[in-house]
């Protein structure tokens, strides 16, 4: 057997199926695509499950991946086994309904014998103990003895995942040898000892399972197969361990450097040495594949990775941040089979050095607090942490519980999980509480359980803005009433409405509800259980009664605006993720009429080009006059047709799907325009971060734009007349003003300068001697710090020995400098911290070196105090 790198075994497996007619096809994603049933691809089969039921066409009947996994459901054993890892490759070769077992089965013999040159007297295979198809194929077609072919159980060699397509198994396994063994004469594959390793499976899916139970053969069977590449090598560079493979021990070693620590060592440090060594590889490819650090879904199984292994950089000692110099280890060996890292290798360390810098700050804080609550239960001979403070941990400080548990559980310690769930309920019903509606109209859902199931809303109002609706239902102030009168707040369910209730980001509608006997105002449109629909307002002339028919009609213009900032803000998306990355998925949004705002994942605030480019983007696309199309369809077709969700949101089977042309495909099952060219204007008036990771733009649309526009012009205007000017000279005169202010104020600065240099002899004349040390404490008037700065420095050459500090007035504010000669430093003399308790009588602040510092204070009428109080604090150094 001749040794081959990972890369070199990844590309001869590759090469080999592309020459049996396979399409190669290079990675996909991390991120499922058109899948919310996994968080993260952790199988090589995963990406292609459409293919194999049916739903999607693959571009050829043969295929092969080395496709990207992660798996966290056994990050626990991650470092401690030889085995274990978060990141790892998959190679596989897949038939859809082309060829079967008789092929698979000899391609992968011809792979492992021929091309990785295993030698075959290490090789063992397993079927499936009722599979005699395959098991004649390795007797009679391969020609292995008898002896090394396993039968096995459904446990262990047959594929299924509840009802749907599934199979029996085949695996290749190899012989590690005696010395790995359980000793017993009959161990072989499918005995719990390390000696006997399986590399490769062979799935043959020829089977629908039906809920009833029953295996129906398939039509057209399909392959699945899967090899770990770092298994593989392991095996082909004849190494116990994945740490031990070239490209991962390539990634150790600069661990073991950066740490200054031994390998091999002691068993603590070599666990901290490859959990890092492992969860660097994870987040490289995450990052670089668009995932964002945040506290859900799998942003947060990212966070969790990086946080851990930052902790255990610390835990070797390593100092500040680490884990951007190990991206480019990574980059290094898997940089050629993944481009991407090599195009987004400045992004991916960027993202990592922003989240390794806030867990810095993150877990020195819970750290400390943590280790207190430690030491008290070890003092009372304790080893559970009460939940109430490993959720004071998570809640305050941003402590995970799960750092929190592996901290314990390195001192034999644990924690009270009950505890912390019951805690952190209690806080998401203490924000329920204090949730407040603005209408001052109750509609707690309690109140709405009273009535009769069959009262029901039906919302008919895309298209339609006023109908003749009948009141089911009406509530006052908690109560559910059968007639109200003029004044009444109250709450309105009709049988159907034309008005939109709040959801999805966009307020609810207003209008007005008329007949003869009463006109109500709505101001306020909600969603209830039981697809009820909530009006809320006032009964602002006569009476109204349940059962009564009246003409609701909603406010046309207010829809309007609503329509063109939520048309805007589909567009936007799309505009973002052309601009600043794929990984840009929102967040949260809010539309009113006003103004739109859109939350995004984004780690940097964006720059004045990407705005620019954005807000042009929204822009054309406004001006090309896209048809806006709404649709109801399955959920599986939205997702072939490429419509985006919102991760994490729940959807029916039946979805409504808004299409913009072709340049942008949503679920959304809010109220649009008909054409985008409707929006008129679109303009971003301004972005910001409002979390971590998290960035928020704020735009205004049609006539909301048009104003802006015009105030913006009308200011300009105003700022020409008072330059006597005019709008195209405005910018050239405004520079002109500002250059000739900065002269006058460097001219009044060095006038300042002048008359305080005069003063240096009189000031110097002030000194005082206190233990042989010249003091010089001084008050002035209208200097500011930087004409301080320089005065005093004017003292200290003049004085040559000694300690200058002054204090000044100016615009209404406290300026004060002191500066010791290095004699004095020698000789205990600090104005730092001098600097720091005079400060602190004039209600202010500051610091500085032992040499030179300098404060700002706010009370002005205690300068003298704190200048008096500098003989008392060089008394008090000099002891």
């Amino acid at each position: 057997m001749e040794q081959m790198s990972l890369n070199e075994i990844r590309k001869c497996f590759l090469d080999f199926f592309e020459n049996k007619e396979h399409y190669v096809r290079e990675s996909f994603s991390l991120i499922p695509e058109n899948d919310k049933s996994l968080l993260l691809i952790n199988a090589g089969m995963a990406p292609m499950k459409n293919y194999f039921m049916g739903i999607e066409t693959p571009p050829k009947e043969r295929m092969a991946t080395c496709q990207k996994c992660i798996r966290t459901g056994d990050i626990e054993n991650v470092g401690k086994t030889a085995r274990h890892a978060t990141f790892f490759e998959m190679l596989g070769n897949f038939s859809f309904g082309d060829y079967f077992k008789n092929e698979a089965i000899a391609w992968s013999w011809d792979f492992v014998t021929k091309y990785l040159k295993l030698p075959v007297e290490k090789l063992w295979v397993t079927v499936y103990e009722k599979d005699d198809e395959a098991y004649a194929i390795w007797d009679k077609n391969i020609g292995i003895s008898q002896q090394k072919i396993v039968r096995l159980g459904k446990d262990d060699n047959f594929w299924e995942i509840g009802v749907g397509p599934c199979g029996p198994c085949s695996e290749i396994y190899y012989d590690r040898g005696e010395k790995y063994g359980c000793g017993s004469p009959d161990c072989k594959p499918g005995c719990e000892c390390d000696r006997y390793v399986e590399f490769w499976n062979l799935v043959f899916t020829q089977f629908d399972k039906d809920e009833d139970g029953n295996y129906n053969s398939l039509p057209k069977p399909n392959i699945d197969t899967g090899m770990g590449l770092e298994r593989m090598a392991c095996i082909m560079q004849e190494v116990d361990s994945i740490f031990e493979i070239d490209t991962i021990k390539h990634i150790l070693n600069e661990v073991v450097l950066i740490s200054g620590q031994k390998y091999r060592e002691t068993e603590k440090t070599d666990l901290s040495i490859r959990i890092i060594t492992d969860h660097i590889r994870s987040v490289t490819f995450m990052v670089s594949d668009g995932i964002m650090p945040s506290n859900e879904g799998r942003g947060y199984v990212l966070r969790r990775l990086l946080r851990r292994a930052a902790r255990h950089g610390k835990l070797m000692g390593i100092k500040g941040a680490f884990l951007t110099g190990l991206v480019d280890r990574v980059i290094d060996v898997s940089g050629e089979a993944y481009t991407d890292l090599l195009d987004r290798k400045d992004y991916i360390k960027k993202v990592i050095a922003i989240e390794e810098e806030r867990f810095q700050e993150t877990i020195d804080q819970g750290s400390d607090i943590l280790k207190k609550y430690m030491d008290a239960l070890k003092g009372e001979s304790k080893d559970t942490l009460s939940g109430e403070n490993a959720f004071r941990l998570y809640d305050t400080y941003g402590f995970p519980l799960e750092l929190t548990k592996e901290i314990l559980e390195e001192e034999k310690m644990n924690v009270d999980e009950t505890a912390f769930k019951v805690a952190m309920e209690k806080q998401r019903e203490r924000a329920r509480s204090a949730r407040q509606n603005n209408d001052g109209v109750s509609w707690k859902e309690d109140i709405y359980a009273k009535l009769d199931e069959n009262i029901k809303s039906q919302f008919k109002g895309y298209k339609d803005y006023t109908m003749s609706s009948k009141i089911m239902a009406l509530v006052r102030d908690g109560e559910i009433i059968e007639k109200a009168q003029q004044g009444d707040q109250i709450t309105v369910i009709l049988d159907r409405t034309p008005f939109y209730p709040e959801g999805g980001g966009q307020v609810g509608d207003i209008g007005l509800f008329t007949n003869e006997a009463c006109k109500i105002k709505i101001t306020n449109c909600k969603k209830s259980n039981n697809n009820r629909i909530l009006h809320i307002g006032e009964v602002v002339e006569g009476a109204v009664s349940v059962d009564t028919t009246i003409k609701a009609s909603i406010d046309v213009q207010n829809r309007m605006s609503i329509a063109r900032n939520h048309t805007a803000t589909h567009l936007l998306q799309a505009a973002l993720r052309k601009v600043v990355g794929k990984h840009v998925e929102q967040s949260g949004s809010s539309v009113t009429p006003d103004r739109l705002r859109f939350d995004f994942s984004h780690f940097e605030p964006l720059t004045k080009v990407e705005l620019e480019k954005v807000e042009a983007l929204v822009n054309q696309k406004v001006l090309e006059s896209l048809c806006v199309s709404a649709e109801q369809m399955g959920i599986s077709k939205a997702k072939e047709k490429g419509a985006t969700a919102l991760f994490g949101e729940k959807y029916g089977s039946t979805v409504r799907v808004v299409s913009m042309g072709d340049y942008s495909i949503e679920l959304c099952g809010g109220t649009h325009l008909n054409n985008t060219s409707q929006i008129g204007l679109f303009k971003i008036v301004s972005e910001g971060g409002v979390a971590a990771g998290i960035r928020r733009i704020e735009a205004i649309t049609g006539y909301q734009a048009y104003n802006y526009m015009r105030e913006q012009e009308l200011k300009i205007n105003e700022i020409a007349k008072i330059l006597k000017s005019n709008s195209k000279e405005v910018v050239t005169k405004v520079e002109n003003l500002v250059n000739e202010l900065k002269a006058a104020h460097q001219e009044v600065e060095k006038l300042k300068n002048k008359i305080a240099s005069g003063n240096i002899d009189e000031i110097l004349q002030n000194a005082v001697e206190i233990e042989n040390i010249k003091v010089i404490k001084y008050k002035l008037t209208g200097l500011d710090m930087d004409s301080l700065r320089n005065l005093g420095d004017q003292l200290k050459n003049k004085l040559g020995s000694g300690l200058v500090v002054l204090g000044a007035e100016n615009d209404n504010k406290v300026n004060f400098i002191a500066m010791a000669t290095e004699d004095m430093v020698r000789k205990g003399i600090h104005a730092g911290n001098i600097i720091k308790q005079i400060a602190k009588i004039a209600g202010g602040g500051g610091g500085g070196k032992p040499t030179m510092a300098q404060a700002g204070a706010k009370d002005v009428s205690k300068i003298d105090e704190a200048l008096n109080h500098v003989i008392q604090v060089v008394k008090e150094q000099i002891k």
